[in-house]
């Protein structure tokens, strides 16, 4: 599951749950109900009703929509001299009087709409210093949700005794809040979720860029550093009511999830275990480490450890790499034991074959990552390169120089070898790094990063590389566009397509991978045979491999391919049809066809078709005569890869250290100005060595 947090597996035994609903969620700016969010709302309650849980809502929003609607009521019974005269605060008693059949009205309304039935509970603190009151109240909601009825409860604050919340403030509960947590207790549910206007409770005010959202809440840690804002802006308690009846909840083991009532499907992700809102627990100090790491510091410690790697010597550079190849190969044998862990885990839980098969660390893998790495630190050092040097006038040479990008957060999947291929390119780019892997190669990730930041020195700092264990952090990165200069994301599409849509720092793409090889007519096809076996069987597992066979339809009269897929087949290829090449071959038709820019093929013995093929395919690669297994950073000669960008910005196809790289224009002059071009005659001359 995305953003699964194991901090929050106790969701799998929630049954019962008590909703708080916010006076910010139920009412709109000007005070009238939010009736497009209610209705959401009740369709995720409808959903949870749906699947077996027993919902109970507590809801604000009477006193504020009564005040509404009085104030209305008042304004148009009013003379203009009425108008000029101070106008005095409505009785609140009234106006909850008032609000409180307007609200239970549309709730009435929207549950009906949805085939569900909600029924009114209005209590008061008094109420619940009766024991036969309690022990009715249980028994009768207990009896509502066995219909499937959701009871919706109330302050009755139209004829409450106590005054104002905080100025009588001793009674079992002063506001919505507290009787939501009141409730939780009393009617033993497993979950207290209070919805509020914001995604929950931040370490400063929400609306400050630099506030940080608490996931978990942790008492010894967070009550002497969160300063509270103003209250709500149309309820009673705000925030600070809010994680007030939270610790309390939480204390007495009823879990409590504090987040925001106007996102779709929260409810829904909460209950899938997604790390939304805040959570108050009372394990939480447990789970989550005191001086836990934050991702911003993360972040900027590697951009300062680059700086530092950015400033030492390219021998320097290249001996660190030299050290973490050494320490990868004296290191085997505890790299193994982790990797096979995560192969044994990922085979237990059903993962398919080819992903376990990228999982795989063997002994000859890891001596191979060490040699690439030996060749990328023997590379020429790509940082300060002069790429261009023009003289603009006399005295005045400007040069187009290559230059670190900064910070590089890489999300990759399963294969733990891209951990160590990136770092390496990383280090010799002179770039800070943040690593996100798969959960599957959890084990592996954890001991690659801790050898190969042991093996960089003090001068640099360990923290040039961070490894972030938690995809439930990945947005918070994904803000920090003031920090991280470049997003690479390996994996799925819809992997690519959710980090473009969620953040400002651009994102270099390395996608699904659909690389095709097209047999033409005039191809030799003894070497099509061999090149299309390779190309799919050599290593089906790489994002290389071939996933589209394409075949010119004068080879069907001809037998070829018939008989090459006899050959797939014995290799134990499953082979589906496009339209034509189903009916045609009677094999299954594939249920769809994709396409992507990363490697494409063309199997020719004529030199004019070829030529057609490489100049207008638009792919990042494209190959004559040669299996899409050559697309490839090691194979192309760059060490390592970052990854196979279909990108068109700024780096495609394999991306080495190059694609690591910007530049800087550095000018040397010996006191020019300009004085509106004046003061200086242009030469413009190209004097790159």
């Amino acid at each position: 599951m995305e953003n699964a947090d194991p901090c929050r597996d106790f969701v799998k035994d929630v049954k019962r749950i008590v909703i708080k609903v916010g006076t910010a969620v139920v009412t709109r700016q000007d005070g009238r109900l939010a009736v497009g969010k209610l209705g959401a709302l009740c369709e995720q309650i409808k959903e949870l009703n749906i699947l077996g849980y027993e919902v109970i809502l507590v809801s604000s929003g009477a006193v504020g929509l009564g005040r509404q609607r009085l104030r209305y009521r008042k304004l148009i019974h009013s003379s203009f001299a009425d108008l000029q005269k101070p106008q005095v605060e409505l009785d609140g008693k009234a106006c909850a009087a008032v609000g409180q059949s307007s609200l239970m009205a549309t709730y009435d309304d929207l549950f009906s709409q949805l085939d569900v039935t909600s029924a009114q509970l209005l209590v008061t603190d008094n109420d619940f210093r009766d024991r036969d009151f309690r022990k009715q109240l249980s028994e009768t909601v207990k009896s509502l949700l066995s219909l499937k009825v959701i009871p919706i409860f109330n302050e009755n604050d139209a004829v409450s005794t106590r005054k104002a919340p905080y100025e009588d403030s001793s009674g079992i509960f002063w506001d919505n809040d507290s009787l939501s947590a009141l409730l939780a207790l009393e009617l033993k549910a497993d979950l207290l979720i209070l919805l509020s206007d914001v995604d929950g409770l931040y370490n400063g005010p929400p609306s400050d860029p630099q506030s940080k959202l608490i996931h978990t809440y942790i008492k010894e840690k967070h009550q002497n550093e969160i300063t509270f804002g103003d209250k709500s802006r149309v309820g009673r308690g705000g925030m600070t009511a809010k994680v007030t009846a939270s610790v309390h909840a939480a204390d007495a083991g009823i879990p409590v999830i504090i987040t925001s009532g106007n996102t779709a499907e929260n409810l829904t992700k909460i209950l899938q275990g997604q790390r939304i809102g805040t959570l108050f627990h009372k394990d939480a100090a447990k789970w989550v480490p005191l001086k836990e790491v934050d991702v911003r510091e993360m972040a900027v410690a590697a951009r300062d450890c680059s700086r530092r790697l950015q400033a030492a010597s390219s021998e320097e550079r290249k001996h660190i790499l030299l050290n973490i190849a050494d320490a990868l190969e004296s290191h085997q044998k505890e790299i193994r034991i982790e990797n096979e862990a995560d192969v044994a885990a990922a085979q237990e839980a059903g993962y398919e074959k080819s992903l376990v098969a990228r999982l795989a660390l063997k002994n000859e893998k890891i001596t191979g990552l060490a040699n690439n790495i030996r060749i990328i630190a023997n590379m020429e050092d790509p940082i300060g390169r002069v790429l261009k040097r023009t003289e603009l006038a006399e005295g005045l040479i400007l040069e187009k120089t290559s230059s670190p990008l900064g910070v590089l957060l890489i999300v990759f999947e399963s294969r733990p070898d891209a951990l160590v291929q990136i770092a390496s390119l990383a280090i010799r780019s002179g770039n800070g790094l943040l690593l996100k892997g798969g959960k599957e190669a959890k084990r592996s990730n954890a001991i690659l990063h801790k050898v190969i930041t042991e093996a960089i020195p003090d001068t640099v700092g360990s923290k040039l590389i961070g490894l972030v264990t938690s995809r439930a952090e990945i947005p918070e990165l994904l803000k920090l566009d003031d920090v991280i200069d470049l997003v690479i994301p390996r994996g799925s599409n819809k992997l690519v397509s959710d980090i473009k849509s969620s953040t400002k720092i651009p994102v270099l793409g390395h996608a699904d991978g659909i690389c095709h090889v097209y047999v033409d007519k005039s191809a030799n096809l003894e070497m099509a045979k061999q090149i299309v076996l390779d190309a799919k069987t050599d290593y089906p597992a790489g994002c290389n491999a071939m996933e589209t066979l394409l075949v010119h339809k004068d080879l069907v009269e001809k037998g070829w391919i018939n008989n090459i897929i006899v050959d797939l087949r014995t290799e134990g290829v499953t082979i589906y049809g496009g339209p034509k090449a189903s009916s045609l071959l009677a094999i299954p038709l594939a249920r769809s066809l994709h396409h992507d820019a990363h490697t494409d093929s063309i199997i020719t013995e004529d030199h004019e078709v070829a030529d057609v093929f490489l100049r207008q395919v638009d792919s990042a690669a494209v190959f004559h005569n040669a299996s899409t297994r050559f697309s490839d950073g090691a194979r192309f000669g760059l060490g390592a890869e970052v990854g196979i960008s279909t990108s068109r910005i700024h780096a495609r196809g394999p991306v080495g250290v190059d694609g690591l790289l910007t530049t800087r224009w550095i000018l040397k002059g010996s006191g020019q100005v300009v004085d509106g071009d004046k003061a200086v005659s242009y030469t413009h001359k190209d004097i790159t060595p």
